[in-house]
Order: C-alpha cells, then sequence, then structure tokens
C-alpha cells in the first residue's frame, strides 16, 4: 500500500542523505540550515549537519529515552509557548509575552504587576494560576502501521479518516506508560506518518517572576517582528510536585520539581557564526503548499485578516490609551491580535521580496517534466487537482476568515453569542442533560470573558466589523440581517438591550429551565443577530469547506509523496504541528534590502537612544537608566557593554516562543521570542538569506533579575557557566 511505501521510502532517504552528508567534505552551511527536526530522528544525517555548523553534542546528548538529555528540561508552557528548566529546583524560563496573560490575571490597579513587575524572594512569596500547566515529553513512538492498519486505496477519504481516528484511539489506549502519563498522536508529511508522545502534564506551575512591560515588552507593537529590537522579553515559574516528584494539582504541600535535566547558562555569550540549537515546540508551517495556494494566502486570506484586525486595533487602542483600566483589561488581547495582524503584513512581503510563488511555479514545471519523462502517470494530475480545488475553495475560505476574525475573535459580543448558540445546539441536539453540561461550561468560561470586557470599547468595533462583514464576505454568506443595515443604529441598539453586554446580565439569560433559557435567548438581540450569522457558519460555511478541505488535504498527501520521489535529493522535514522539533543554525545578521546591514547584536545603548519619556512602547525606568549610566553591569556584560538581543539563522514559528537558544556545548545561551518581520514567510517559505530569529542574550536575563530585581535568590539556584574558557 501506498503508505508502506511512503514510510519505506522515507526511512531509505534518511540512510542516504546521512551516507551523503558523511562522504562530502564541506557542506555549505547555508543548504543545511532551516528545518523543524523530530528529535527521535536526529541520528545520522541531523547530527553530522550540526557538527558541520560547529555542535559537539551527540544526537543522543539532545535525545535520549533512557538517560537525562536536553529534551528533559523543555516543557509546552499552556499548550501555545515553549519554556526550559533552568535549575535543579523546577525554575522555568519562558518569555514575557507568553506569561503576559497570567501576569494580567494577578495585576490590579493597586498592584499593577504588568507596570511594576514581580519577582517571589521565597517559594512562599510565588503565585499559583489556575489552567496553567508545563508538558514534558518522556519518549516518542513510530506509530504509522498501527494507525494505518485496515486501511486499503480503494476507500474514500472520508473512510480512511474514520479507520484512522479510531486506530489513533486504540494506540492511545494500548500505550505503555505510567498511571500519571497521558500520550497523544500526530500526523507527520501530510498524514503520511504518524507519532505518538508519551508526556508527563505539570498543573502547579507558579509565577515567579517578571520584568516590567517597560522592559519585557519594550518597543511594544511599534518594535514588533522588527530588527534592531531591544526587548527584555522574558517571565519565570516554577513547577511543583507530589511527594514523589509526580504531576499534581496545586497544593501547598507540593514541592519543587527536581528535572531529568535543566539547562546550565553561559556567561560567554554568541558570536558571529556560533553555532545555536532552538528546541521547541512549534506551531504551524505550510511548506509544502503548491503555488496556487501561497498566491490565494498572500493575495487573497491576509489581505482580509489584516483589514479586520486593522480596524479593530484602531478602536481599542484609542481606549486604551485614555483609561488605564481598560488598558490593563484589553492589555493581553490587544497583544495577541496585534501579533498576527503585524505578521501577516510582514509574511507578504517576505514571499514577495524572494518571490516564492514564482520558484514554487518553476518547482512545479520541473515536477512535471520529471513526472512525465518518468511516467509516474499517478502523480500527473496533482498541479490541476490544486488548481480546480482552490479555485472552488477560494470564496469559501474566504468567508470563514471574516467569520472568524469578526464573529469568533475580534468583536467579542459576537463571540459571546457564538458561545450562547453552542448551547441552544446542545439542547437540540442532546436535550436536557448536554443542556446542563454545556450551561455549567459556558458560565465558567464566561466569568474570565467577562472580567476583560468593555461593551464601551466593544460597541465601536462592532459597528465597523460588522459593516466591513457585510461589504467584503461573498454575497452567498452574507445573512440576511446583515444587508441594507444602518450599523450604527444596530449597534446601538443591540448594546443598549442585550443582556448579554455583562456577566450579571448573561448570567440572568442563562439561569431557569431549558425551555425559560431557549425563550429568553432567542429574544435577546444580541443573539438574534449574532444566530443568523452562527447559523450560515454551521450550515453553510463549514460544511462546504470541511468538504473541498478534505479533498485538498487528500491531494497535499500524496502530493507529499510524490515530491519526495521525484526530488530524491532535496531535504524534506516535517511541517510544525505544535509538536516538540529542533532546529539549528548559526547566529548571524543579513542584509534585509540594499544599502541595508543588520549586525548580530543589540545593546542596551539602543534601549536609550529608543526612549521616550511616558510613552508607553519606549519609556524607561529610572533605574535601568542609572544601571546604564553607571556601567553597573557585574558579570553579565560584554566588553564593557551590556547584550541584549541577538539575530541567528534558527527556523522558528508560533510556539517556539519561549525556546531555549543553545550552544555547541548544550548549555543556554538565549531565549528566543521573535523573527524578523523579512523572515515571517518563513512558515510557508524558507530562504536561509532572510529569515533570521531574535532571541534574548541570557546575559540580559540575568542582569535584569540581578542588578535590577535584586532577586539575587534565583541567580544563585542557576548553573552559571564558561564553555568557551574551558
Amino acid at each position: 500500500m501506498k503508505h508502506v511505501k511512503f514510510y519505506l521510502f522515507i526511512t531509505a532517504l534518511f540512510v542516504s542523505l546521512s551516507i551523503s552528508a558523511q562522504e562530502t567534505e564541506k557542506i555549505d552551511t547555508r543548504d543545511i540550515q532551516g528545518g523543524m527536526w523530530i528529535p527521535s530522528l536526529l541520528e545520522g544525517m541531523n547530527e553530522q549537519e550540526m557538527q558541520q555548523l560547529g555542535s559537539k553534542m551527540t544526537a543522543k546528548d539532545i535525545y535520549d529515552v533512557n538517560n537525562s538529555s536536553l529534551k528533559d528540561a523543555i516543557a509546552h508552557f499552556g499548550g501555545g509557548c515553549t519554556s526550559e528548566i533552568i535549575s535543579p529546583n523546577g525554575l522555568l524560563l519562558t518569555n514575557h509575552h507568553c506569561g503576559f496573560g497570567v501576569i494580567q490575571s494577578h495585576s490590579t490597579l493597586e498592584h499593577d504587576y504588568l507596570k511594576d513587575g514581580f519577582w517571589a524572594m521565597s517559594y512562599e512569596e510565588e503565585l499559583p494560576n489556575e489552567s496553567l500547566s508545563a508538558t514534558f515529553i518522556k519518549r516518542i513512538d513510530d506509530v504509522t502501521a498501527q494507525v494505518f492498519e485496515g486501511i486499503s486505496d480503494d476507500m474514500d477519504e472520508a473512510e480512511k479518516m474514520k479507520i484512522v481516528n479510531q486506530n489513533i484511539l486504540k494506540v492511545n489506549k494500548d500505550v505503555q506508560k505510567e498511571e500519571w502519563q497521558d500520550s497523544y498522536v500526530r500526523s507527520f508529511y501530510k498524514g503520511n506518518q504518524y507519532l505518538l508522545f508519551v508526556t508527563e502534564k505539570f498543573t502547579d506551575v507558579r509565577l515567579v517572576g517578571a520584568p516590567p512591560t517597560s522592559i519585557g515588552k519594550f518597543g511594544a507593537d511599534t518594535d514588533n517582528w522588527m530588527w534592531p529590537r531591544h526587548t527584555g522579553d522574558f517571565s519565570m515559574f516554577r513547577v511543583y510536585a507530589d511527594a514523589n516528584n509526580r504531576p499534581a494539582d496545586y497544593s501547598k504541600d507540593n514541592k519543587p520539581y527536581k528535572p531529568n535535566h535543566y539547562l546550565p547558562i553561559s556567561l560567554d555569550g554568541v558570536e558571529e557564526n556560533d553555532f545555536t540549537l532552538v528546541f521547541g515546540f512549534p506551531g504551524r508551517t505550510n511548506e509544502y503548499l503548491p503555488a496556487i495556494a501561497v498566491d490565494q494566502i498572500v493575495n487573497v486570506l491576509n489581505p482580509a485578516k489584516i483589514e479586520v484586525r486593522d480596524n479593530a486595533l484602531k478602536i481599542i487602542d484609542s481606549y486604551m490609551r485614555k483609561d488605564a483600566d481598560i488598558k490593563i483589561k484589553y492589555a493581553s488581547k490587544f497583544a495577541s491580535t496585534a501579533n498576527y495582524w503585524k505578521k501577516w503584513i510582514g509574511e507578504n512581503q517576505g514571499i514577495h521580496q524572494t518571490k516564492a510563488i514564482d520558484i514554487k511555479k518553476a518547482e512545479e514545471v520541473e515536477f512535471s517534466k520529471i513526472v512525465a519523462e518518468k511516467d509516474l502517470v499517478g502523480y500527473s494530475t496533482l498541479l490541476s487537482d490544486f488548481e480546480r480545488l482552490y479555485k472552488e475553495i477560494e470564496s469559501v475560505s474566504l468567508a470563514r476568515d471574516y467569520w472568524i476574525e469578526i464573529a469568533y475573535r475580534n468583536v467579542e459580543l459576537l463571540g459571546v453569542t457564538f458561545r450562547v448558540y453552542q448551547l441552544e445546539q446542545a439542547y437540540l441536539k442532546g436535550g436536557e442533560q448536554a443542556f446542563e453540561n454545556a450551561r455549567l461550561n459556558i458560565l465558567a468560561v464566561f466569568e474570565g470573558t467577562y472580567k476583560n470586557y468593555s461593551a464601551t470599547v466593544d460597541k465601536p468595533v462592532f459597528e465597523k466589523l460588522v459593516a466591513l462583514y457585510a461589504e467584503k464576505t461573498p454575497a452567498e454568506f452574507v445573512p440576511t440581517n446583515m444587508k441594507n443595515v444602518n450599523y450604527t443604529k444596530l449597534a446601538n441598539d443591540i448594546y443598549a438591550t442585550s443582556k448579554l453586554t455583562s456577566f450579571e446580565g448573561a448570567k440572568e439569560l442563562l439561569a431557569g429551565s431549558s425551555e425559560e433559557v431557549m425563550k429568553k435567548i432567542n429574544n435577546d438581540a444580541a443573539y438574534k443577530f449574532g444566530k443568523e450569522l452562527h447559523s450560515v457558519f454551521y450550515n453553510q460555511l463549514e460544511p462546504k469547506f470541511q468538504e473541498l478541505n478534505l479533498q485538498i488535504e487528500a491531494v497535499q498527501k500524496e502530493y507529499m509523496t510524490a515530491l519526495m520521489e521525484v526530488f530524491p535529493n532535496k531535504r524534506f522535514f516535517p511541517d510544525a504541528n505544535s509538536t516538540l522539533r529542533v532546529n539549528y543554525g548559526m547566529a548571524q545578521g543579513y542584509n534585509p534590502k540594499d544599502g541595508v546591514t543588520y549586525t548580530t547584536k543589540t545593546y542596551l545603548k539602543g534601549v536609550m537612544e529608543k526612549y521616550v519619556p511616558g510613552d508607553y512602547e519606549f519609556d524607561v525606568s529610572k533605574k535601568l537608566q542609572d544601571l546604564y549610566h553607571s556601567k553597573d553591569y557585574g558579570q553579565y556584560s560584554e566588553n564593557g557593554k551590556m547584550p541584549i538581543n541577538f539575530l541567528s539563522t534558527n527556523h522558528m514559528t508560533g510556539g517556539n516562543s519561549g525556546s531555549p537558544m543553545i550552544d555547541a556545548h548544550g548549555n543556554m545561551i538565549g531565549l528566543a521570542f521573535d523573527t524578523t518581520w523579512e523572515g515571517t514567510m518563513s512558515d510557508l517559505y524558507f530562504d536561509a538569506d532572510i529569515v533570521r530569529s531574535i532571541s534574548v542574550d541570557i546575559r540580559y536575563v540575568l542582569f535584569i533579575i540581578d542588578k535590577y530585581a535584586g532577586a539575587k535568590n534565583l541567580i544563585d539556584e542557576m548553573t552559571l557557566v564558561h564553555p568557551k574558557k574551558k
């Protein structure tokens, strides 16, 4: 069967590439940078390449099931970022923006940890957090054969996926693991390979330290994705375990976790062309899409999403600047919205700058030529299938993105109505018990939602974005209640009368018997409006999208196999899917455009050059200014200067935030937090000439903890080393 052939093919490919790498005297370092590799499969080609770049580590130093290795220090932080253990007492380091929501949740006008920072000087002062977790990978197994058991080529895609999902459930049920461990299965190479991950998830994770946003978010949205950068983007937590050092929910009796491995901290910094390794959980990439798909993303879908968020951000920002309470409530939401808004802009620019679509088209011409020459009949229609399917799905994808961006993400009241819509659907399909379960869940969600909600802010966002939805969404997917409407009057009426504009109103609306609740919600102005919008999504948009997307995924799966067969000497890594990956590169600047050179590092001097008194993005505290002017950098300086950020060629994406930047010896040298704007297109197309990741120099992290915060207790529990002085 095809999946068996693919599995044998990639195994043979890895062996042949390993041999060819070992037989090559000199590898072009540009050719071996990029890629998000599975840590359990590094032996051979990847190990050789890393050593060619300067690594002194073996594959087993990075991933080993039976012995301590780097993987034991890496944790999935909250399911969305990466973090790492940096002490024998469970001290966890991640980005400030990854911990931002937690820091915000502990902040009030009286104790504003976003503005002033937070530092625990003892275990007792560390702050517990509901729903925060740190998950470690204990083992990775290939389960491709088990997942594909019972599948034949004559089945349609829906039937195949049904069996795949059933087999995944069986694999998870039968896996050998400890009672306190969990497991999950993920697909790789577009569904051609499946791996099982055995995990340990710790749910007692406490806030230990965070610099003020003037350091942790210095430059804010203006500098986001940009270089030169001067941001101290870090925060600190601690993992706690039970008396047996196993995962446990919060308890005052829990003890700091004792890891199998923690990262020593290098005080030697980085120099141009030093080896760099990123270890983390990258979210999503799509490196092997056809040209027509990338063209659709860049020229149709991204511009629509950018316009929506641009309008929302301008309105929210205007209120945040006028009201301190609103600024605290919306700080995390604003940062999250702005992050991908700016990323999509940079992604579009990078795709155009590198001529990625033209390059993919040229590769497809070569692909078709080889397929014809070798008479690979099974692959001859793949590109024409893509052409047909992407043309058919374009209007559906566009309308779906508008719904997600407006009705689900950026108009908060519509997001609330979506939850209520789910409640009604639960009742209609599952009866009383389903209704009660859904109501309890929704009220729990609403408690957090309304804590950081302002109808005053949301109303103008509603007015602007609903009008945009009606104007820009393909006509067949626009509900009748959005046509020929005065959107100002609509917003005024809804926000003046709906119970869903406050938590108290929502609780009142959802109180009573199921029949009473159904009657009340269907008389609520906001819900009546949102219900029609959500009905179009569920009854028209989503079914059509899933139908077409399933067909596209089937073609993409076959195309992935075809690419590896047609281009046997090309390097292929599986797309990111929020699983643990290794990426290696070098500390290196670059030339983003003619006449412009970006050096590898920035220093504290640059913070002072950007300083704007009182500005929420570029303010600098007096204490940091005093430390700069006195040059009181302690053991963390470099030639009398305080390094802050540095560039490297590592290939990262969302989810890598908080990943450790590791040196040739396995020591931590930096904390990855961003990619340069020109390189954000690397989710779709990687180009080592312009893709650069941005990291906080670990010495700046230590300097802030020690000299700025005076939290010497945290420094004392780390292991500080000088690997270059050995």
